[in-house]
């Protein structure tokens, strides 16, 4: 992942509406949900959740397709997977304090 990838993924995910929505679409798995299922989850406002949405799939975030007359939005695991890496390999050197907080005993990632 690119500096430039991670800083605009960064910044789509520090704002706390978007942060839930994006914790709440990696719950959904495969299956993801509407926009109008995220709202509900997230309680914002159809045009404020859809502008949310929005900033999260032009990051990279997440990804939307069309089924029938809906739009199902899902998390982009292996974006989000590639941020982490980023975070851990590129930025903090593999420091092996900084790994130590994901291993599986732990329960923190």
């Amino acid at each position: 992942m690119l500096e430039k990838q991670a800083l605009e993924m960064l910044s789509a995910l520090s704002h706390a509406t978007r942060l839930r929505i994006v914790r709440y679409l990696i719950q959904c798995g495969e299956n993801g949900a509407s926009a109008g299922d995220v709202g509900k989850q997230v309680e914002a406002t159809s045009s404020r959740v859809s502008f949310h949405l929005s900033a999260l799939e032009q990051a990279g975030a997440i990804a939307s397709e069309r089924q029938s007359r809906h739009i199902i939005y899902r998390a982009n695991l292996q974006n989000l997977g590639n941020l982490i890496s980023f975070l851990l390999n590129d930025c903090c050197d593999n420091h092996p304090d900084i790994r130590s907080c994901c291993a599986p005993e732990n329960k923190c990632c």
